[in-house]
């Protein structure tokens, strides 16, 4: 005797975006206290009003971040600082114009470290590595005249995080920006996505 019968597989798909939550209001406020970043972001404003009115060409940063915990929380510390392009970075530039070298375009290598005296235009390294891996950025433009990269370091002990600096090279190379800012806490497993912006205003 031959029996027939039918069988079916069904399911449902849902797709669910997680949402970064804001960082804490007392982080916030006590990173905006600090001179380094409330005079940073007074000076990149008015360096780009001195570019509109008077045509003199500037150089103006910003970092954000965002910490991902291993839990797969996602926190959003929103821009962090706006200093610093260094003396050595814009030496670099000048010496470039002068005779190119592949290093030019490879300024997308970002590190962290645990350092806390204020960034300096004559900085030319980090104040204290985190000891982890830099990592390897992407790098685009979000307008003609913003240079952009996005690097995410992966931490694998408890640290708490207070700068971030941008390098055209892996483990040694130019620095060409420094931020210090608030301490973000990390531990195992968890890891920051930094956004370096660099804004260049030719003043038209």
């Amino acid at each position: 005797m031959t029996q027939y019968g039918s069988m079916a597989l069904g399911g449902t798909l849902g797709i669910q975006h997680n949402k970064a939550a804001q960082a804490p209001l007392t982080w916030r406020l006590r990173n905006a206290l600090r001179p380094g970043y409330w005079a940073g972001w007074a000076s990149n404003k008015a360096a780009r009003k001195i570019s509109d009115l008077t045509g003199i060409p500037t150089l103006t940063a910003e970092l954000s971040l965002v910490l991902h915990k291993g839990s797969g929380q996602r926190i959003d510390y929103g821009v962090v600082g706006y200093r610093v392009v260094t003396t050595a970075f814009v030496t670099f530039l000048v010496d470039q114009l002068q005779t190119e070298t592949s290093v030019f375009g490879d300024f997308k290598f970002h590190d962290s470290g645990v350092g806390t005296t204020a960034e300096n235009v004559t900085d030319t390294a980090m104040e204290t590595t985190d000891g982890e891996s830099r990592a390897t950025g992407t790098q685009t433009e979000t307008s003609a005249n913003i240079y952009r990269s996005v690097g995410t370091i992966s931490y694998t002990t408890t640290k708490a995080i207070t700068e971030h600096g941008l390098f055209n090279d892996a483990t040694a190379g130019t620095l060409m920006d420094r931020t210090v800012f608030s301490a973000v806490n990390v531990i195992n497993g968890d890891s920051i996505s930094f956004t370096y912006s660099l804004t260049v205003s030719s003043g038209g």
